[in-house]
């Protein structure tokens, strides 16, 4: 390829691997931002959580802009708001202001992620298009194994908010090389026709189903306002098909994009492998820093086994890409991301960080062999120029089956810490108010309000209390990793689905012998 068109993909690469640092070294620095601004983890995860629920949300809109009025024209758009919120949350003095700004950021990196993917496949030729995925989604990978280590120093040396900070200075960067490499954009505006209707049925209902199942572990699933989101949610999802069919070609999301198999499938197995993804990244910091005592920066390099095999994986695949087809390696992959989290789940709190190794090994390369290789397949099953929407479709089943992954996880592990550290409270007749009974369930992450009812016991009993959550912490983790492992297992039958629709496209495809029917 061209020396331009490989300046180009590389950018493009260091803006992904921006937007997948930002998330890792966040997940790294959750304990820190807990004990900073005196609260649990439920509270905590929603700097997470707000982030990944507004970018699911923004995601297929961006896409599908960016497909009509120009992929570039969308991803400044979407780097200048990435870098003013990030400076909002570093700034940030109580955790609602940084969690409303996290979830700015999120419609940011919604804007941009579809529209680099788009760009990266749209700049070199089809033959090629598996590198140019390789090489990308590699940046996303190298991000992510970059992220825990830069995050656990930064939040260790200078303190979390620099997390934030250093987004600043890189978003710039990728605003000056885009512009100065990717082309300006062709597409013209003047007779674009925006589906309001669809976006906004899209977004309210996705929203309210992602807010229902994350406020479900702190509030119940029974109580009135969970019940009305999902309510709402239901009914909303239930009529957008009607809403698109009306909307004919200026649709949101076209029919004919949403029955392609290999779109379809690349969504639905994108999906079924998000949960053991999303809470390998947000629970292994956890365990390591919570039970096995190592520091943010420890905790960051310890998720080297799986980030880096990401990313090594990932441009190891963009180095056979054109004698390895994609879907064999979605299915390879998937094979190793429902193996990983299993072996995950067989960690032993006394022999310390070696147990998570050999399961953070198998599943980054898992991550290696699926990312790239699933983008690949949905972009090249739509041969109408819809790059970013094939692509951000992908994206948006990713995030929504890790929200929905990681809500249930997350309530497993709270639910069980929270279960023992009560029924221990309870057995030694300890004299506790309700609210003081509730700060104790963040006694692992070191709270204030923790630390100060702790503190009224004698040091026997603090003790035995520690104790008992690390066990009932470690016990939800492992619960949680091995639905996790089984939720793999069953986007892996999905994805042998795949294979067999390629084999049927080869024989329909092949030419016929002289004289032979079909």
């Amino acid at each position: 390829m061209r020396k331009d068109t490989m300046l180009a993909l590389a950018i493009l690469a260091l803006a992904n691997a921006m937007l997948a640092q930002d998330l890792a070294a966040l997940n790294v620095a959750l304990p820190s931002i807990e004990r900073d601004l005196n609260v649990d983890l439920t509270t905590a995860q929603w700097v997470v959580n707000a982030y990944l629920l507004i970018y699911g949300v923004t995601i297929v809109t961006a896409a599908r802009l960016a497909d009509e009025i120009g992929r570039r024209r969308i991803f400044l758009v979407g780097a200048g708001l990435f870098a003013a919120t990030s400076l909002l949350a570093g700034v940030a003095a109580n955790v609602s202001w940084l969690i409303a700004a996290r979830a700015l950021m999120g419609i940011g990196a919604g804007l941009m992620l579809p529209a680099i993917t788009g760009m990266s496949y749209a700049v070199v030729p089809r033959e090629k298009a598996a590198l140019a995925g390789a090489i990308v989604i590699g940046g996303y990978g190298v991000g992510m194994a970059v992220g825990p280590v830069a995050g656990g120093a930064l939040t260790e040396f200078l303190g979390w908010r620099w997390i934030q900070f250093v987004n600043v200075p890189l978003a710039i960067l990728v605003i000056l090389g885009v512009r100065g490499l990717i082309p300006a954009d062709t597409t013209s505006t003047s007779h674009l026709r925006i589906d309001y209707r669809g976006i906004a049925v899209f977004s309210v209902g996705v929203a309210a189903l992602l807010f229902a199942l994350d406020q479900a572990t702190d509030w119940g699933w029974g109580d009135r306002r969970i019940v009305a989101s999902l309510g709402l949610a239901a009914l909303l999802i239930a009529a957008f098909p009607f809403v698109e069919h009306r909307a004919g070609d200026m649709a949101l999301i076209p029919a004919d994009i949403v029955r392609n198999p290999g779109v379809a499938i690349a969504c639905v197995t994108r999906a079924l492998m998000a949960p053991a993804y999303t809470a390998a990244v947000l629970f292994l910091p956890q365990i390591m820093q919570k039970l096995m005592s190592l520091s943010p920066l420890e905790a960051g390099a310890g998720m080297l086994p799986m980030l880096g095999g990401y990313a090594v994986v990932s441009f190891l695949v963009g180095s056979v890409a054109g004698r390895l087809d994609p879907r064999l390696g979605v299915v390879a992959g998937l094979v190793c991301l429902a193996v990983g989290p299993f072996l995950l789940a067989r960690f032993d709190v006394n022999a310390g960080y070696p147990s998570l190794v050999p399961g953070m090994a198998v599943f980054g390369i898992g991550l290696g062999l699926f990312m790239p290789s699933v983008t690949t397949v949905a972009v090249q099953a739509d041969d109408r120029d819809r790059k970013s929407l094939a692509s951000g479709l992908t994206f948006m089943a990713q995030f929504v089956g890790g929200a929905i992954g990681l809500g249930v996880t997350t309530s497993i592990v709270a639910s069980s810490e929270r279960a023992a550290v009560d029924a221990h409270l309870a057995a030694a007749g300890a004299d506790v108010t309700a609210l003081e009974r509730d700060a104790v369930n963040g006694v692992l992450s070191g709270a204030e309000s923790a630390q100060r009812v702790l503190s009224q016991f004698d040091a026997g009993m603090a003790q035995e209390i520690l104790g008992i959550a690390g066990e009932a912490f470690a016990a939800g983790a492992r619960s949680g990793l091995r639905l996790d492992a089984g939720i793999a297992g069953v986007g892996l039958l999905v994805s042998l689905l795949l294979l067999r629709v390629a084999r049927r496209d080869r024989r329909d495809a092949a030419p016929l012998a002289p004289g032979a029917t079909r």
